[in-house]
């Protein structure tokens, strides 16, 4: 699997300085009851997950001691059992134990959502469909759980409001029509990419006629959707223009969904309902 790009080291720096900042406020009282010696640390996977969230992990021990050092044995994106040791880590006392809990919280986090997104995008493989997130991320960290949706396999959504227009019923209803929607889209933002959603197969001809680079059915029965994927894909517009299906999509219904023949799956839980990962950060060395 190719591993996805992070996002920028700014953008990371800046999301651990402002977690570091709520959690360590003036100092920390408690790590300034140990002597600030050299000591070693182990991390370790108390279940099964795909790990991510490294370039987090690293950025915050380092923010309190830029001369730790730290030997992952995982690659970002690969899989970890129950048991596992992630990482070892070397570095001054006081610093590590500060740095803990803040690691901790990024790491298991995003690895939570990688593995939530490599569990739907196993669901569905030899479907042809893609599973997408969506902007239900927890507020402040939009590049982050994004960037681990990748890490599980996934494709990223809009990243927000700016980078694609999306047109949905309520500008549907004040344009007119479908066509006079996407038309007005075109016309005030044609460098855009454009995503259409609609409630009838009659307005899917209609978005279909007008162009568009996605179309969103959004809560269509499954005989609706596959009759939806029968006219997109049939003369003349020959599947020149991907379906997705949203709305209410759970791991145990997405295998039905992709085989009825959509192109992408956007499932709000990959960022919404976070379950994070068990892990811990355990000073001394790792277990033989």
């Amino acid at each position: 699997m190719s591993r996805p790009a992070p996002p920028p080291a700014d953008a990371v720096a800046a999301d651990i300085a402002r977690a570091l900042a709520e959690d360590v406020g003036p100092g920390d009282a408690t790590a300034a009851l140990l002597p600030d010696v050299e000591d070693a640390a182990y991390l370790l996977c108390k279940q099964d997950a795909v790990i991510c969230g490294r370039p987090w992990f690293d950025a915050c021990l380092r923010a309190l001691d830029p001369q730790v050092r730290i030997e992952w044995r995982i690659a970002e994106g690969d899989a970890a059992t129950a048991g596992s040791v992630l990482a070892t880590v070397a570095g001054r006392a006081r610093a590590l134990v500060t740095a803990e809990r803040t690691a901790l919280n990024f790491l298991q986090t995003l690895s939570g959502v990688a593995t939530a997104t490599a569990a739907y995008v196993r669901a569905v493989e030899g479907t042809g469909a893609r599973i997408l997130d969506t902007r239900k991320t927890l507020p402040g960290l939009r590049l982050a759980q994004k960037y681990a949706v990748r890490a599980g396999g996934g494709d990223n959504h809009r990243m927000g409001l700016f980078d694609a227009v999306m047109l949905k019923e309520n500008h549907v209803r004040m344009a007119g029509s479908v066509a006079a929607a996407i038309g007005a889209a075109r016309a005030q933002r044609p460098e855009l990419p454009l995503i259409v959603e609609v409630e009838t197969l009659a307005q899917l001809r209609e978005a279909l006629d007008a162009g568009c680079q996605r179309i969103l059915i959004d809560d269509f029965d499954a005989p609706t959707r596959r009759e939806a994927v029968r006219i997109a894909r049939g003369a003349p517009y020959g599947g020149r223009i991907p379906l997705e299906v949203s709305g209410g999509i759970e791991l145990d219904s997405v295998r039905a969904v992709a085989e009825d023949g959509v192109d992408c799956i956007s499932v709000g839980a990959l960022t919404k309902h976070v379950r994070a990962v068990d892990l811990s950060l355990k000073l001394g060395p790792p277990p033989a």
